[in-house]
């Protein structure tokens, strides 16, 4: 879920100081599209046998621009040009971090990377998911912080200890993690770097002689060869350390050593010459301003003595609700825009309705797909992957069953919750796929939201709400750009043809369209009544003209204006079912599910909470209610089963909403009596 690269030079190249601090610093700058929230470097320094580590909760483009920092990296490069070739200082190595923040706070300076513990100093992007079950698996090891990082470092030192080398301790620790990783370590008593992974999001760029950089993408590595004109030298080459292996870099002689993690365990062989251990001096940097909260845990909030009483605040007006009439074959209510019941009481959305769930013949997605197959082991097509249950059977059947090599492309605004990162690691880390993730700048990304909503508060509309989701809609732009950097040309969506939600424009008088082709399609004609409508609303409400307007205004180009090419979706030709997506996800991949809902629809996306609340405490009804009545159109459920569902799954999500609110820096109390106060649509 983050950033990871690095650079090493041995004392034999002839690379001069500015090549190499250009080269670092290119990696690095690449790097931070994987994660903003805060970053890292270390610096492996054998003349005075010492890591330093540089590191603070900012991005990595203003940890580069900080004197303190440059000033290190000046004396570092300056340190090794100076004494190359001298038996005190062999090569020059150097790894950073861009991160993503998941488990524990950056707030927490022992929560950022890199991390280090009992004298080895690593990097990592993924998460470890069973953390808190290795953590309790080996009670001798002590845990100093939160992220998930530190028990990696704390096993491969047990077995360290114990006698193995190194690759073996690593491939020993790969094989009890649940979850993503692709790390690299140094140890403080070994002349060694360690690279692996056990889903291939680790790539090296080396001539096998005097110089080796490894980054989370091959792009960056591509980019930074240009940058370097190396990609002109014949003798460099990129390659991918690919799912379940390794490779040990000896520091001294520039070797390479691949393994991989079914391999037999060695111990070491006895130490010659090797250095006193090295001692770790690390400096934390900031930008002195105060810290935002990226992350907050539900199960937390839940337990939190305030919440009983909050909770409270929360209306769930099931009695006046059900008073509503609504159709008699799918369960829409009369507060639903456009609705219309003929006198049998069966309303005009169903008497439109056309079967979507009726797929081609997966064979027809075969021929289609056949001549993106690639016959070099490269990768055949990108799988758009939200950390959804959709996006999770997608990226499932084309790996096991179209038999395609699929690269997942997450893209995370902000609303990407910690429970959908953790879902993905687990899907990721099983099937062996690497997870390309483009970061938005969150800390930006959450102020925009806050500005609309309150601006929404001063005078609500219902059909201004999608305005609090805008800036996810830049996922369409993120998968051509990385289509174009990888020279995938083929993506492949996990769209459910069931999730059809018109009334959102609904309720800013733009009328269904019964024949459009996709969920998503607007007419020009729609697309005009919509934009109208808008400007309407903001007019009426000059506080939604602020600095995320031009965001907003991407998003809207991206998802509805730009055209994409070669693309095709999945369930255009694989029947979407329910349980079959249920038990997959919860069997195969042991999902974990929210703590506040029982269903495992949207529990990953932190806005839905909060945006469907707002719907049916103000409307009657929300998303639940349109996706249950499709089911109920298609033939899948009865009708009595999709009015028990909505009734389960309408009910407030006190913990979701909390942590939306608090993300947010919303004060909840005064949001939540704003939305309460709203004229109900049923009374």
């Amino acid at each position: 879920m983050c950033g990871i690269f690095g650079l090493c030079i041995h004392e034999s190249a002839e690379f001069a100081p500015p090549f190499i601090k250009k080269s670092l610093t290119t990696l690095a700058r690449l790097s931070e599209s994987r994660g903003k929230d805060s970053s890292g470097l270390v610096f492996r320094n054998e003349l005075e046998n010492e890591f330093l580590v540089v590191k603070g909760p900012i991005p990595l483009k203003y940890l580069l621009g900080k004197r303190a920092v440059a000033q290190q990296m000046d004396r570092m490069v300056q340190l090794f040009h100076d004494h190359r070739g001298t038996s005190r200082q062999n090569v020059f190595a150097a790894m950073g971090h861009s991160r993503l923040v998941t488990n524990g706070t950056h707030s927490n300076e022992l929560n950022n990377q890199p991390i280090v513990k009992d004298g080895i100093v690593g990097i990592h992007n993924g998460i470890v998911v069973n953390d808190n079950e290795l953590w309790a698996r080996y009670p001798d090891a002590h845990r100093t912080c939160e992220t998930d990082t530190e028990v990696m470092l704390a096993l491969t030192k047990k077995y360290l200890d114990s006698g193995w080398d190194l690759p073996s301790a690593v491939s020993m620790t790969g094989n009890e993690i649940f979850g993503t990783f692709a790390a690299a370590f140094f140890v403080d008593t070994l002349d060694q770097l360690v690279l692996a992974t056990n889903n291939g999001s680790l790539y090296i760029l080396t001539n096998d002689a005097d110089m080796l950089a490894f980054a989370s993408e091959r792009y960056f590595l591509e980019k930074t060869a240009e940058a370097m004109n190396l990609d002109a030298k014949a003798d460099f080459r990129i390659r991918q350390v690919v799912s379940g292996t390794g490779v040990v870099l000896d520091l001294r002689r520039f070797h390479l050593q691949e393994f991989t993690f079914s391999d037999i365990p060695k111990k070491s062989e006895a130490l010659v010459d090797m250095p006193r251990p090295y001692r770790v001096v690390t400096q934390s940097l900031s930008d002195g301003r105060p810290q935002r909260e990226l992350i907050l845990d539900p199960a937390k909030i839940a337990a939190h003595p305030t919440a009983r009483t909050e909770a409270g605040l929360l209306e769930f007006n099931i009695e006046e609700i059900q008073t509503l009439r609504r159709c008699v074959k799918c369960i829409l209510p009369e507060t639903f825009p456009f609705i219309e019941y003929d006198r049998s009481g069966i309303c005009n959305y169903c008497k439109n309705y056309r079967v979507r769930n009726e797929p081609k013949p997966i064979e027809e997605l075969l021929a289609l797909v056949e001549p993106y197959r690639r016959t070099d082991g490269g990768y055949d097509c990108i799988v758009p992957y939200s950390g959804g249950r959709d996006s999770t059977h997608t990226l499932h059947i084309i790996k096991n069953v179209l038999k395609l090599n699929p690269v997942a492309f997450t893209y995370d605004w902000g609303m990407v919750n910690d429970l959908a990162r953790r879902n993905i690691a687990r899907v990721c880390g099983k099937l062996g796929v690497e997870n390309i993730l483009v970061s938005a700048d969150i800390a930006l990304k959450r102020k925009n939201i806050r500005k609309n909503i309150l601006a929404w508060l001063k005078n609500p509309s219902l059909g201004m709400i999608p305005l609090f989701m805008a800036g996810d809609k830049y996922f369409f732009h993120y998968t051509d750009q990385v289509k174009k950097q990888t020279g995938i040309r083929l993506n492949i969506w996990g769209v459910n043809p069931l999730e059809n939600t018109d009334f959102k424009v609904g309720f800013l008088g733009v009328p269904p369209d019964f024949n459009k082709r996709r969920i998503y399609s607007l007419s020009v004609k729609r697309q005009g009544k919509l934009l109208s409508s808008i400007g309407w609303n903001i007019l009426r409400n000059p506080r939604y003209i602020n600095s995320s307007v031009w965001d907003t205004l991407g998003s809207f180009v991206s998802r509805s204006i730009v055209p994409h090419r070669d693309y095709y979706h999945l369930y255009d030709y694989y029947r979407w079912d329910e349980n079959e997506i249920e038990r997959l996800v919860r069997e195969e991949y042991k999902w974990e599910t929210a703590i506040d809902t029982k269903t495992t629809w949207r529990i990953g996306d932190g806005t839905a909470p909060f945006y469907n609340y707002i719907y049916y405490t103000v409307a009657g009804f929300s998303e639940h209610d349109t996706f249950r009545s499709n089911q109920i159109r298609e033939g899948m459920l009865s009708r009595e089963e999709g009015l028990r569902l909505v009734m389960e799954e309408n009910r407030p999500r006190y913990a979701s909403i909390k942590w939306y609110t608090g993300i947010l820096q919303l004060d909840f109390t005064s949001t939540m009596r704003g939305i309460n106060a709203i004229p109900k649509l049923y009374r």
